[in-house]
């Protein structure tokens, strides 16, 4: 990107928000020639214009511009690295079942509200919507098809670290049995190099991991 655009961008990541002249004073240029590259912001769905909150004043309300989501990936993010440094640790410190057992129980905590929120007579493909729309609030691209009792995640949030510390689809595939309540496969991951990730429901007939186990312990 143009170093005046990026700029820009740091301007209105620190600012807020910045109408064209406070931008020109910023970057020391003329007004037209910063709208030129707040148009191609605008047209990239980096930045969005709306009209500034102020007084009633004579004339036209004065425009300012803000970053929009798709700015974030501009700006360095050490997600990828803080979760590859806390693996690591981890890693160090414990034997490898605790690992394990640290993940699985964090994915029990990640599905806690859907399970609090899920009726008990839930048939598996209501239970299945509200657990795509839970992991694509997580931005994990989720889809489930009823007529393969599949579920695919077209992105992984943890690119560049699962690979290396393969606990993380472990803990996804703790995530998808404990908010479906079923048991699943982990068919294909993208830390192999996939596509995506697919998650085969083993009880596809909808009969509950969690209540199998239950009647075992029973018995």
């Amino acid at each position: 990107m143009q170093t005046i655009r990026s700029r820009i961008l740091e301007i209105l990541k620190q600012e807020g928000q910045a109408s064209v002249g406070a931008l020109a004073e910023h970057l020391e240029m003329a007004p037209i020639s910063v709208r030129y590259h707040l148009d191609i912001l605008l047209s990239d769905n980096l930045i969005a214009v709306s009209k500034a909150k102020r007084p009633r004043t004579v004339g036209r309300p004065q425009q300012v511009y803000s970053l929009t989501a798709n700015a974030d990936a501009h700006f360095p993010d050490n997600f990828a690295l803080l979760t590859a440094g806390v693996v690591r640790q981890l890693k160090q410190m414990l034997p490898a079942d605790k690992v394990d057992g640290c993940f699985r129980k964090l994915a029990m905590e990640m599905a806690t509200p859907v399970l609090e929120d899920s009726p008990p007579e839930e048939e598996l493909d209501e239970r299945m919507d509200r657990v795509v729309s839970f992991l694509n609030d997580r931005g994990y691209l989720a889809q489930w098809e009823p007529s393969s009792g599949v579920l695919y995640t077209h992105n992984c949030p943890y690119t560049g670290v699962a690979a290396e510390h393969r606990e993380l689809c472990c803990m996804d595939l703790a995530l998808v049995e404990s908010l479906s309540g079923q048991s699943c496969e982990h068919v294909q991951a993208i830390a192999d190099g996939e596509r995506c990730c697919s998650f085969r429901v083993q009880n596809a007939n909808g009969e509950s991991k969690m209540l199998s186990q239950a009647v075992e312990l029973i018995v």
